[in-house]
């Protein structure tokens, strides 16, 4: 029989993948294609489900001979392997992110004489869509916590951006720009000891405590689906660290990251302009062992931060601490620095490399911003972290219209930074109108 070849992502089966199968059954032998994690995160969200369910799922459609993965949005590696009689596929990939990749297809299928078939779309529904239906749902602190390990293993970097309420974090949610036909937005977002603080008038001191800070968790995790990265200063008392990582993992908190630092904490955005001490290598690892042996699953990641480039001690200290820590056991490093000149962990990152055991590198531009994320992901990063930017930038903005009030006696002047009202009502997603 005629081999049919179609590639879908099927993180939600719908009536239009059923379709698709359907015309392809009656052209012949069907083999799905099922875009990878990677795949997919290339060009829109990581989907719902994981590759392993999802091939579950498709195996079992009546009419599909063999599911394969295809792990690029470019057909040509599998239809140069398979060489295909057809190739079926929706019409709506003439426009938007895939359309380069049909004209590989025709190309490719011209070789040996294959056609591309293209039933009509089916209006009205897509995963995209569906997906979109369930985040405003919600999600579950499994699924929520699981999904940056996820996040790691499908995309060369991960991007994460600060949120300090349930406001901001829908801004994280949901911000998005299409460059060159592609979607790009943030994949998890960040709760700031720093903006944490900040937004409840208080000193980045670690005077708001664990249940303060759980507070705004809960405003967070309302508003929003993605994985959360979560601030924890220098994790407390090695006492205390295990009971921490057991309540933010049963929140479905997807990581902590501490910081080799002990007494009282101060900002590592100001050096040695203040008085920190860093804490010794053997005692850091130790608090990194009791909270990997406090979580219950794989999917809660302890990252271990080195603030040897921020104290003015230097490369060599700062590999030195990376080597104890991934002997204790750190399940991603985060080099930190306050140079704008990024050189230093330029050269962290390049003797990082050469370490014989490696684990994801986590990099925060606050004051070398002028790098770019290529470059980042040519150091080796796999996540970077935007710290603080949502807060520091309401804030000038807040500033300016209070003062323009106060100036013009009324709130006219005012509005130009603000938006409107009617926006501002819609906002936030869920709420029915009144009947």
């Amino acid at each position: 029989m005629p081999r049919v070849y179609v590639a879908m992502s099927a993180d939600l089966v719908h009536p239009g993948h059923m379709k698709i199968i359907q015309v392809a059954r009656e052209l012949g032998t069907v083999t799905v294609g099922l875009l990878t994690d990677a795949a997919i995160a290339s060009y829109k969200r990581l989907p719902f489900l994981s590759y392993e369910q999802r091939r579950a799922v498709v195996q079992e459609i009546r009419g599909v001979e063999k599911v394969v993965p295809q792990s690029t949005l470019d057909y040509v590696p599998n239809l140069q392997r398979l060489k295909p009689d057809f190739v079926v596929h929706g019409d709506d990939w003439r426009q938007g992110v895939q359309r380069d990749a049909r004209s590989r297809v025709i190309e490719t299928l011209a070789q040996w004489g294959g056609q591309l078939i293209e039933p009509p779309y089916t209006e009205g529904i897509s995963s995209t869509k569906l997906n979109r239906g369930l985040r405003e749902i919600g999600t579950t602190p499994d699924i929520r916590r699981a999904q940056l390990r996820r996040l790691l293993d499908a995309k060369p970097l991960v991007r994460v951006l600060e949120a300090h309420n349930g406001l901001t974090a829908l801004i994280g949610e949901t911000a998005a720009v299409v460059d060159d036909g592609v979607p790009r937005q943030f994949d998890a977002l960040w709760l700031s000891s720093l903006t944490d603080s900040a937004a409840k008038g208080r000193p980045d001191t670690g005077y708001v405590d664990l249940t303060s800070r759980t507070a705004t968790l809960h405003d967070i995790l309302e508003a929003t689906t993605k994985p959360i990265l979560f601030d924890g200063d220098n994790g407390g008392l090695i006492e205390h660290f295990p009971m921490t990582v057991k309540t933010l993992e049963r929140l479905g908190i997807s990581a902590i990251i501490i910081e080799d630092k002990i007494g009282l904490k101060r900002n590592s955005l100001l050096g040695s302009d203040v008085h920190q001490v860093q804490d010794t290598p053997e005692n850091f690892a130790a608090k990194i062992a009791a909270g990997r042996d406090a979580r219950v699953t794989e999917d809660f990641l302890v990252i271990a931060r080195i603030e040897s480039l921020v104290l003015g001690r230097g490369v060599d200290d700062a590999i030195g601490r990376a080597r104890a820590y991934l002997e204790a056991g750190a399940d991603a490093l985060m080099i930190h620095a306050r140079d704008p000149d990024p050189a230093q962990v330029f050269q962290f990152c390049e003797a990082y490399r050469a370490l014989g055991h490696r684990v994801p590198l986590v990099l925060v531009p606050t004051a070398y911003n002028q790098v770019t994320e290529d470059e980042l992901v040519a150091a080796g990063a796999d996540i970077v972290i935007y710290a603080n930017h949502l807060l520091r930038s309401a804030y000038p903005a807040m500033m300016e219209a209070a003062r323009s009030i106060l100036t013009n006696g009324r709130a006219l002047e005012a509005d130009r930074h603000c938006m409107p009202i009617s926006e501002i009502v819609n906002l936030i997603p869920g709420v029915a109108p009144p009947r």
